[in-house]
């Protein structure tokens, strides 16, 4: 075995190839100093929807995450603007063998309750995480982790049950976060509501349906944040988002709408942001009930959607036509998979063959997000075209994703903002059979098949042969339409032009350390 050390400045497509030899990664192992900075003032930030849990273990949307990494939580390691992995918790690390994983830990740095970080943290973390008496929604993306051993306070290492390439992935993830031993202790399944990380901000307050507040953390072991705190405003009105930004109110709207693009373009007082993404827009199909529960009539309806249509009329050409569960930018994605072409004779051959020549009825579950109810509508008209009667029902977030994760629809409309860039992310939360509800399987999909290629795909070191496996299992999905994916998307915001600093990861996540405001 070849014990070269792997570099924190490797690219991502190198180091999710999870090769045994490799380079070290360092950004000098040394303590690191606060850096004083002028304060000046608040942050606000409108959004479309609240969070619904704060506990990286127990979160499942990006309006959580995204308010939680980089800002009260961070991983050990990160991924910067140009997708490279730095240090961040850990300063350095090797691989020392396939099963084995070394990380060496700052010194200097605390949680925000006091506690020191250490290796100890880090171990009672993903214990924490990967606990079977009392499991988290999580744990599957630990589950390559056999043991986090404490080789000193300040040096740990990963044991592996299998060679897992995508380890840097899972660790610079919001998942990955270090969560305060005291913390994990005292509160339990109650750390929602009392979030306690390393980072540049602390937890303040948070009233559901209104706002969270952090401030900054004047302890930081690293450059403090320019301003003093961040009040994350829940805002579902698009146009109200941005009119707060043009009075004032706010700083930064998210989840900017298409349909506000012009009027921020035009304005004197914002500019537009536009942000390279991950995530992929999809229909899904609850493959546990009928009709959907027959591939023929997922099949049909895929045929009978007119993904450039949507494109071109909801969009306003933001984003570009999907064919794959994976975003372009995402390691594990191919061009060679293709989609269904738009054929109405299709479609209705395939519903006669499943034994609904005359149709049939269904609902379209979906959240309250613009977009998506336009998407809604226009799939209702292209799918009275085969005969469905397609209902549309519009839910707040939070019920939408529990009714999704319970298994409570028919066909949805949603999408998956992959927090890692690789292609495992997908693949084993949206696909895999362990991930049915919670993790993010909510089209209930079972296939063996893809079980085994997902699981391959995880442990295989060599990047060639990791796309050919994900190429593979992409194909089958795609044939099995338990997802209609339809568009690739972009991360859009309104920013005030008086803020700099100010950027929207491809997962999703406001990044805002680095803020300054005039």
């Amino acid at each position: 075995m070849n014990r070269k050390i792997v570099s924190a400045f490797l690219i991502l497509t190198l180091a999710l190839a999870g090769c045994t030899s490799a380079k070290e990664a360092s950004d000098g192992n040394k303590e690191t100093t606060p850096t004083a900075q002028k304060n000046t003032g608040t942050l606000i930030v409108a959004r479309l929807s609240d969070a619904n849990n704060l506990d990286p273990h127990f979160s499942t949307q990006i309006n959580s995450m995204a308010v939680i990494q980089h800002k009260i939580y961070e991983g050990l390691v990160q991924l910067d603007k140009n997708s490279e992995y730095k240090p961040l918790l850990a300063t350095e690390w090797k691989q020392l063998n396939d099963l084995t994983w070394e990380f060496k830990l700052r010194k200097g740095a605390a949680f925000h309750d006091g506690t020191p970080f250490n290796a100890e943290a880090v171990r009672k973390t993903i214990a924490r995480v990967l606990d079977k008496k009392e499991p988290t929604p999580k744990a599957n993306l630990f589950s390559m982790i056999k043991e986090v051993k404490a080789v000193d306070e300040y040096t740990v290492q990963f044991l592996l049950e299998y060679p897992f390439a995508p380890l840097l992935s899972i660790l610079a993830s919001a998942e990955g976060s270090i969560l305060s031993p005291k913390a994990i202790e005292q509160y339990g399944k109650e750390l929602t509501k009392h979030p306690t990380g390393t980072g540049p901000f602390r937890f303040e307050s948070w009233t559901p349906g209104q706002e969270i507040v952090l401030v900054k953390n004047e302890s930081y072991w690293g450059d403090q944040p320019k301003f003093n705190k961040v009040i994350f405003k829940t805002v579902p009105e698009d146009t109200t988002r941005v009119a707060m930004i043009e009075t004032g109110e706010a700083q930064v709207a998210e989840q900017l709408p298409v349909t506000e693009i012009e009027r921020v373009n035009s304005s004197s007082t914002m500019s537009l942001g536009r942000f390279d993404a991950f995530a992929v827009d999809h229909i899904g199909f609850n493959t546990s009930k009928k009709p959907f529960d027959d591939a023929r009539v997922r099949q049909a309806v895929a045929y009978a959607i007119d993904k450039e249509a949507i494109i071109k009329g909801v969009y306003n050409n933001v984003g570009k036509v999907a064919n794959s569960s994976l975003g372009p930018k995402v390691i594990g994605y191919s061009t060679n998979i293709k989609g269904f072409a738009y054929d109405l004779n299709k479609a209705k051959q395939l519903l006669a063959e499943a034994g609904y020549p005359n149709g049939l009825k269904a609902t379209v579950y979906l959240n309250d997000n613009k977009a998506r109810i336009n998407v809604a509508e226009v799939v209702q008209s292209q799918l009275k075209g085969i005969g469905i009667d397609l209902q549309v029902k519009v839910m707040e977030f939070g019920a939408y994703i529990d009714a999704a994760s319970k298994a409570q629809t028919e066909m949805f409309i949603s999408g998956w903002g992959n927090a890692t860039g690789d292609a495992d992310y997908n693949q084993y939360n949206l696909f895999h059979s362990s991930s049915h509800g919670v993790p993010g399987n909510h089209s209930f999909y079972t296939n063996k098949e893809v079980d085994a290629l997902i699981e391959s795909g995880r442990k295989e070191a060599d990047p060639e042969k990791r796309k050919q496996i994900y190429e593979k299992a992409q194909a089958i999905e795609i044939n099995d339409v338990a997802l209609l994916p339809y568009r690739s998307s972009e991360n859009l915001a309104a920013i005030a032009k008086n803020v700099q600093g100010v950027w929207i990861s491809p997962s999703g996540y406001i990044e805002i350390n680095d803020v300054t405001m005039k």
